[in-house]
Order: C-alpha cells, then structure tokens, then sequence
C-alpha cells in the first residue's frame, strides 16, 4: 500500500467543504483545510501517529463499549490505552466513493485495539459511516470556532436491501467527534458520546502529528 506523499496524490478533495459551506470551512486554519481537502488517489494512504492522552467512561459508557466488541468494537473500551501509541489511516476507496479509515490504539497488555470504518458522502446529511454488519450512523458536519466537528444525526441499519432507522429510545446516544488544529502540525482527535438518561458515557481524547511529505 502506497503511503502519503504529493507525487501520489490526486486533485484537492472539495467534499468535506461542500458539507461545510465555504464560508464556514475557510474559518477553518489552513492546515485543517489542507488534511480534509487532500486528494488521495487509489490505493494512496496518509497514516497519523499520536497517542491516546485521556479516557474516561462511566458505567453505562463500559457496558455499551464492550458490548458493541460483538459488531467491531467501534468504541474504545479500554482505559489503559492512556498513554500509549495511536495511529490513523485513511484509504480512499474508490468502489464507495468515500474513504476508509483504520484507527489503532495500543493498550498496555494485549493486541492493540482497531476500529475499521468507512465515511461514504451520501444520505440524507451527506455523509455517513458504516462500522460493518449492516450497522451506520448519519453524520452532520459543522465548524464551531476553528474546530471541525462530526455529529451524529441518526443511527440505521441495512438488512435485505431495507434502511430502517433507530428510534432515538434505541440510540447509543448523541456521538460527537472533534478534530482541533493545535498548530505545529498537531492536532487533537476528541471523542465525546452523551446519552439523555446515562449522561457522558464516554470521553477520548487523542493527540496526532502530520506525516512527513
């Protein structure tokens, strides 16, 4: 698999700022604008490297973690990944024209934790990530500030062709996920999952540096 480097990427990529707005995504900085709208041809991939700085989840948050290990493990469910390496790759893929995006997270003892999914710009939103067993959720762009943020809109599951939309009483709750710029070409991932009876559920955050070009 080719790795991130200019001789091998594609035109700008204008689909995170279509869903944003231009005005709203020229509020972004420069070098948030530059790794949303880089071009990746296909088979091409730009891979971060960081580590996990904070972890919290309550007891709602662990249970729902660990239960969802059954369809992939999309949530990170393991504390003791504080501390230690995470990387982030995203692929283009071409057959879904969207992306796919693996993230790791080491752990103190054991394999490392990863989370496979793919963004496809479609639905009702305009984008949408699928974690695998027919399991999806609509996600709401916005920019707040210069932070650009990812929120759910709805979950869904496809079966036998059917799209069939969870009721909010079946939601996981309302997934928040931040990329915000801290210059020197660093950014902070955060994760945030809030439910209106279990409260925060679960929070991450995550420190990444750009690759080398």
């Amino acid at each position: 698999m080719k790795t991130d480097n200019f001789a091998v990427h594609g035109a700008p990529d204008d689909r995170f700022e279509k869903l944003t707005g231009r005005q709203a995504w020229h509020a972004l900085r420069p070098a948030v604008r530059k790794r949303f709208g880089k071009g990746l041809k296909g088979g091409v991939s730009v891979a971060y490297q960081g580590k996990v700085l904070s972890m919290q989840m309550n007891l709602a948050g662990r249970l729902l973690a660990h239960a969802a290990r059954i369809v992939g493990a999309p949530l990170p469910y393991d504390q003791s990944s504080v501390g230690q390496p995470a990387v982030v790759t995203v692929t283009e893929d071409i057959a879904g024209s969207g992306q796919f995006w693996i993230r790791q997270y080491g752990r103190k003892a054991g394999f490392p934790q990863v989370v496979h999914s793919s963004k496809r710009f479609a639905g009702p939103t305009g984008l949408e990530e699928y974690i695998g067993y027919g399991i999806g959720m609509a996600l709401k762009v916005s920019v707040e500030g210069q932070d650009l943020l990812f929120k759910s809109d709805h979950y869904f599951v496809q079966f036998l062709g059917l799209r069939i939309r969870l009721p909010r009483a079946l939601s996981p709750g309302a997934l928040v996920i931040g990329h915000h710029d801290m210059g020197g070409g660093q950014f902070r991932f955060s994760l945030d999952l809030h439910h209106r009876l279990f409260g925060q559920m679960i929070h991450q955050d995550a420190i990444f540096n750009d690759g080398k070009e």
